[in-house]
Order: C-alpha cells, then structure tokens, then sequence
C-alpha cells in the first residue's frame, strides 16, 4: 500500500494572508494531475469549534455534509475541490483539549502527569493522520491556523515537529507562507520580515522546505537568492504569490510558479501528468468577461464584515458566471430599513437576499425589506433566517396575522408561525444542539423549486433551532405561499414560495454552502437569471 504523503502549511509576520486559499490552490493543481487529495484546518483557539463564535470575530461558520460547525476556510476547500470535507476536517485545541481530559478522567493515562507533550502532541498528531489512515488519499494538506511565534500554535508545530520525523525522509514538506512587504519610502520589496519568521520557525525545530511570498510587487530574482541563502531553501522554493484579482486565479498563479511540480518533486511523487484544468479555465474566462451586470441587495445584520456571508458572495461569484454577468452586492445593515426609507435603500436593485443569523437585532428591517419586494414584484431570495422572515411577513401583512411572530424572538406571541421543534424545547447548551449538516428534502411538481433544481428529491445542509409551525400551513397555502419542498422523515417544511409573483424562493437551509466552481447552486444560479430578467424589464 502507498504511504499517504502529508503537507503542512504555516504562516508567518501576519495573519489573513490566504494559508486557506494556497492551500485549496496547491490541492486543486494536485487533484488536476490526478491525485487524491483533501485539506484539513487546525485551529489553535480554545472553543470546541466555530459554532459559538459571533461571525464577527471569526467570519461565517461553515457547516459539512455530516453537521460539522467548522472554519470558513474549510468553504474555499470545498469550492475548489468540489469534494465535501467532514468533523475531520477541522480540528480546534478546545476539541484536542476536551478529547484528553476526557481521556484523563476516564483513567486512559495510568495515573501519569499529563501534560502538553506527549499527550496534547499526541493528539494532535493522531488527528494529522486520521484521514491519512483511511486509505482515501494520496496527499494530505493540514492548514495550521494562526501565524508562527503565537503562544497557542506552539503545540501545533512542535506536533509537525514530530511527526515529520516519524513520517521519514520525502513523506512530508512544510510550506510556509510569509509576507514580503513593500516600504514606499524606501522604494523596496525587504525581506527581514520572512527571515524573522523562519527564524521562529527554526527554533522550534521545523525547517520549511517552500516559502511562498505574499507581495504587492514582482519578486526579482535577486531578492528570491537572498531569501534562499538566509531561510535554507532552493531558490526554485521560492514562489511568489501576488496580490490577485480574484482568489480563483491563485490555482494558475501558482501553477506558474511551479508550486506544485516543487512539492511533487520534494515528496518524491511523479508530475508527468500535466493538470487538466479546462473546466476552471472556462469557468475564470466568464467570470472575467460578464456580457451585463446585476445588483443585488444582500440584507443583513452583519454587513461591517463580509466574511460573515462568505460563502453567499462564492455562490453569487459562481451564479454570476454561469449567468455570464457581474453581480453587484451591495450590503444594507438590516437594522437601519424602516418602512418608511426601504425604497430608497432599494432602489436600483434587481433583487434583494435576506440573510441567515440569530436573534431579534434587524428582524423588523428584514421584515420590511420583504414586504417591500413582495409588493413590488422584485425577485427574492431568503436563506434560513430569511425563510422565517418571509414567513412572518406574509403572516402579518396577507394573513392578518398582527402578532406573527417566531419562538426565537417571542415566547409569548399567539401566532408562533414559526415555532421550536419538540425536540429542542428543553435543551439548554448552545453548542452543536441545533439540525445540523444535509437532510433530504423532497419537492413538489409543477413547483418553481421543480424548475429550478429539475428533480423531487435532494440534500441541504442545515443549520438552525426552529421551523415553519405545520399548524398554518393549510392557512399559508390558501393565500398563495406555497411550501413546495419538505423534508420527507419529519415533515417538516424546507422551502416556501410565492404563487403570483416573478421569483419568490426562500430556503430553511444552507444551499451557499454547496455552491462550488464545478457546480454552482441552482438556487444562486435561477436567482440571478431572474434578477437579470427584471433589469431588462425596467
């Protein structure tokens, strides 16, 4: 049997320099010469994982086909890759931590100290190779989230430490990706940042066998010499990677820059096979060259930080393409609509999403924003918490329902139309308690969900405590929102839409979070053709 080969990548001077984007790149050049591949992010923050977290401390929550509340990085392996990641994929030290006093507790350790090393190490090497040891993958890529010289990423490293040594020689390779900044008063790219960074690197006992060089500017060749001689590697290790127009041209970037035939040559892997990457190129070609363009309203609560909405602006990116236009989001802070300037804040749009989150803060400018484009014919799309708010809408201003209300945010309304699962009703933790991951939904023929996803049954990830309350179905139905999509176990309602009306769709679920470059969502892609139709109607 084959040794899984496994690649480590680090970073160094500062954090948000792409780790997550040259690591699915790398993949990507990899998979397109034939190998089985896949990523998985180490997180050194002490929650269990990203699920408690506020996105505007770590960005969206990613949610896996197996209900996994995950890094948004492990959203950009996906999008590349097209292939889904899992609970594996992710590990943060709270789960390492949890893991080993649970083990502790239960007496595993034989009544030794336990300490950081060997036990935390040991763990975290164990979890390294659980994907390695399942016999799926040729090459294993573990992102180390934080940068190099932080107190809670020592562990991490003294693990890659270790296991590179117990890998062998060619069975593994650090790559370490660093900045090269530009000083305008000094007119040069300086390199003293990087060695710095290699330095710390080197006094925790791991040599990187690639650097790959944030810049703003080309890399000479003189500069690459010198980063070489001072950080231990071949000049041919030295790979640039310049600022990008957009993320999908680091695939090719990168594969200019040989970064892959480096890493295959290091691991002592074959690269004949050149990457095929027709497909991508295509894709990268119409969304370079849209024939229109739309603007679309995305309304929410975390609009100060995109990152929130991460995978919804990949999924207008892929939708966008295919639709051979530019979509043009424009964020509107869901607390500031008001019935009477929702015009105004929507002017000029071609089509309006209201977002998923939690909580009250900007449900009544959500509320408005719907009222607004079901009145005047505007094409909308709602995802999760968006779902429930055209529900209430509908509720308040067709129903005549005045109190409609969801559970979450009165307990003690008389029309809870959108209600707490049994199931739920008792549960106080917060963490990974909610549906989580795909569940089957089955639609109805005749139906715009029919049209736009072509077949009755399908899988959506969820993620999200309440649901539509089956009582009012019949009364919802009557007035002209149909639930065209259910989930066939629970029957629970899974996509709502509106009768006499352009494009009215919202989902109860997730669908950003499958949207790829390979596949972009349906729902993304029939919402922006129907925002496109209602430019040209105007």
């Amino acid at each position: 049997m084959v040794m899984t080969k496994y690649i480590f990548v680090t970073g160094g001077v500062t954090s948000s320099l792409g780790k997550g984007i040259i690591a699915a790149s790398l993949a990507k050049l990899l998979q397109a010469r034939g190998y089985k591949v896949t990523i998985q992010k180490f997180d050194p923050y002490i929650n269990i994982d990203p699920g408690t977290l506020n996105p505007y401390e770590h960005g969206e929550c990613y949610v896996t086909e197996d209900g996994a509340e995950t890094d948004l990085d492990l959203g950009h392996y996906e999008r590349f890759l097209n292939v889904p990641t899992s609970q594996a994929n992710n590990v943060t030290t709270g789960r390492i931590y949890q893991h080993v006093i649970q083990q502790e507790r239960e007496g595993a350790y034989l009544g030794k100290t336990v300490q950081v090393i060997p036990h935390i190490t040991d763990e975290i090497k164990r979890r390294m190779q659980l994907l390695g040891e399942s016999g799926k993958y040729d090459i294993i890529i573990t992102e180390l989230g934080g940068t190099v010289g932080d107190i809670e990423s020592l562990p991490f490293v003294e693990a890659v430490r270790q296991l590179r040594w117990e890998l062998g020689a060619n069975n593994s390779l650090v790559i370490h990706l660093t900045l090269v900044p530009y000083l305008a008063a000094a007119g040069e790219l300086k390199t003293k940042p990087t060695q710095h960074s290699v330095k710390t690197l080197l006094e925790y006992g791991v040599q990187p066998d690639i650097l790959v060089c944030r810049t703003e500017h080309k890399l000479s060749q003189e500069i690459r010499k010198k980063l070489a001689q001072f950080c231990n590697v071949n000049i041919n290790a030295v790979v640039e990677s310049i600022d990008a127009s957009t993320i999908y041209d680091v695939p090719l970037l990168m594969l200019k820059e040989n970064l892959d035939k480096t890493a295959l040559t290091k691991l002592k892997l074959s690269n004949k096979n050149e990457p095929d990457l027709e497909n991508w190129k295509n894709f990268l070609g119409k969304l370079k060259n849209p024939t229109s363009e739309v603007s679309i309203a995305l309304v929410g609560k975390y609009v100060e930080l995109p990152d929130a909405y991460k995978s919804i602006i990949e999924g207008f990116i892929h939708a966008g393409a295919t639709n051979e236009c530019k979509v043009k989001v424009s964020y509107i802070a869901a607390e500031s609509v008001t019935k009477e300037n929702v015009a105004e804040k929507l002017k000029g749009m071609d089509g309006v999403l209201v977002a998923p989150g939690f909580g009250e803060r900007g449900l009544d400018g959500k509320l408005n924003a719907i009222q607004y484009v079901r009145e005047n014919n505007i094409p909308f799309f709602g995802i999760c918490l968006g779902m429930q708010c055209s529900v209430i809408e509908f509720g308040r201003n067709v129903l005549g329902l005045k109190d409609a209300n969801s559970f979450e945010m009165d307990a003690n309304t008389s029309n809870p139309v959108i209600n707490l699962m049994e199931e739920q009703k008792n549960i106080t933790n917060m963490g990974g308690t909610m549906r989580l991951g795909a569940y089957d939904c089955e639609i109805k023929k005749g139906t715009k969900a029919f049209a736009i996803y072509g077949k009755t049954k399908i899988s959506e990830r969820h993620r999200h405590r309440y649901e539509f309350n089956n009582d009012y179905l019949k009364q919802y139905e009557a007035a002209g929102m149909i639930a065209s999509g259910f989930n066939p176990e629970t029957g629970l309602v899974e996509i709502v839409e509106l009768k006499n009306h352009p494009f009215f769709v919202a989902g109860q679920f997730h669908p950003e979070l499958k949207s790829t470059v390979a596949n972009p969502h349906p729902l993304f892609v029939s919402f922006v053709a129907a925002a496109l139709a209602n430019k040209k109607s105007k």
